[in-house]
């Protein structure tokens, strides 16, 4: 085959080639000429650069096609469909849905493809539901317009910087104290630090510890908060504990037996420190004798001994007396037990008192005097009527007979002894009555007899 022949079947092969690819062009030119003239109109901003490319988000004569093409691109949404996560993959009333439901194009350059009502918008759908303060906040003050919804920050620290009173050094977990429901009810559990908020404490706030936003590295022994009021400057020590508590600072837990020897008991249980300690400092050491501190309210004015407990005790000062009476000179019997210590006792120096009764008696003494002051040889301290005087050893005159059943008073007409018979005759008592009017003498016991007076006997 000559050169010529060759050439010129390559030449008809080239230009078959060259037929071919331009029919090729010819024809996606028409195609696109003619989706050119078939486009519903000019697409958004956000999808400028896919204004020549129709076959990015459609497939001719396949409209379910489309779907899977947007999810092509917008990876991050197919992420949140597949993972049910997101709005796109939460909401119930997207599933299943084209997109072009909810963003349409071919509306202009400047028209919004994502539009829907801010208002009945359900936030809990997408993976930041808005609860507390958050609820209450514009959208535009935490999505940003040139930006998608789902760039928009979750982490406090991002939204509350500018306000964040700590600059940033206790980290960026605000929900560790904080919550949405007030920025300033805080949830910090401080019993996870070395300094346990107990009593009082709780009461206060962070800044009356923690100034300036310091949080870290703070003293916590009492006397680093309460060095300006220890009223005891510092005499006892910076362990404000050993005495005092967390609840209140003068419900105080001093063992006032154990720390000084001086047990508080009765009444002593009940006071302030300050009724015997008249300064904090508790200086100087007090006398633990009770005279120490009752000198000036002790009745007896140092009559006594100053061994006050001997008689006294703390739980009433003026009842419940231990006092033996019965080791004194004069034993308290009868009524005597009875009666107070000021009726015999003015005084109450208790020692210029009389053991005679005539001294505490002599103004209810009917006898006034006549019978002498040893009223004890008729009466006793169990009843004053109730005495003891016996007739037949204590006078020169037995009572026999009828005379034992007499009062005093039938013979004794005055409570003296002036009055009283000094004849045992029985005409000294019966001279009114002696009916022989004294023919027989005044011997009447030859014929009578104190058992009866009418019954005789003759001599």
């Amino acid at each position: 085959m000559s050169l010529r022949s060759i050439f010129t079947k390559s030449h008809h092969v080239l230009m078959l080639c060259l037929a071919a690819w331009l029919g090729l062009i010819a024809a996606a030119s028409a195609q696109t000429v003619i989706e050119r003239l078939v486009s519903p109109g000019p697409l958004s901003n956000p999808h400028q650069e896919l204004q020549k490319d129709c076959g990015a988000c459609h497939v001719s004569f396949k409209k379910d096609a489309q779907n899977a093409l947007c999810l092509d691109c917008h990876e991050d949404v197919a992420a949140d469909v597949q993972r049910q996560r997101g709005f796109h993959g939460k909401s119930s009333e997207i599933d299943g849905e084209p997109c072009k439901t909810c963003h349409t194009e071919h509306e202009g350059a400047d028209f919004s493809i994502v539009t829907f009502d801010a208002a009945a918008f359900d936030h809990a759908l997408t993976d930041y539901a808005l609860k507390g303060g958050h609820s209450d906040v514009a959208c535009k003050q935490c999505h940003s317009p040139n930006k998608k919804f789902r760039q928009a920050p979750s982490d406090c620290a991002t939204c509350h910087k500018s306000d964040e009173p700590h600059k940033g050094r206790l980290g960026t977990d605000c929900q560790s104290c904080h919550n949405v429901n007030d920025w300033k009810q805080v949830d910090f559990d401080h019993s996870t630090t070395k300094f346990s908020l107990l009593g009082k404490h709780r009461q206060q706030k962070c800044q009356a510890c923690h100034v300036d936003e310091q949080y870290k590295d703070l003293p916590s022994k009492c006397i680093d908060c309460h060095s300006d009021d220890d009223t005891h400057a510092g005499t006892f020590g910076a362990a404000c504990d050993d005495c005092h508590n967390a609840n209140s600072w003068l419900d105080t837990g001093f063992n006032h037996r154990r720390k000084t020897g001086f047990a508080l008991s009765g009444k002593h249980a009940a006071i302030d420190c300050k009724a015997c300690h008249t300064t904090t400092l508790f200086k100087p050491k007090l006398k633990q004798t009770c005279i120490g501190c009752h000198r000036d309210d002790d009745p007896h004015k140092g009559g006594q001994s100053e061994n006050c407990s001997a008689c006294h005790n703390e739980t009433s000062w003026t009842k419940n007396t231990r006092f033996d009476h019965d080791l004194s000179r004069f034993p308290l019997l009868g009524e005597h037990k009875k009666i107070e210590c000021d009726a015999c006792h003015l005084s109450k120096r208790f020692k210029e008192a009389q053991t005679d009764c005539a001294a505490c008696h002599d103004g209810d003494d009917k006898h006034k005097g006549a019978l002498g002051q040893d009223c004890g040889l008729c009466h006793n301290p169990n009843d004053w009527a109730l005495w003891i005087f016996d007739h037949d050893t204590q006078s020169d005159f037995q009572l026999t007979g009828a005379h034992e059943g007499l009062s005093c008073a039938s013979c004794h007409r005055a409570q003296k002894r002036e009055g009283v018979s000094q004849s045992s005759e029985c005409v000294a008592c019966h001279r009114a009555d002696d009916k022989h009017r004294g023919e027989y003498g005044s011997d009447c016991a030859r014929c009578h007899t104190t058992e009866d007076f009418k019954r005789i006997r003759y001599p």
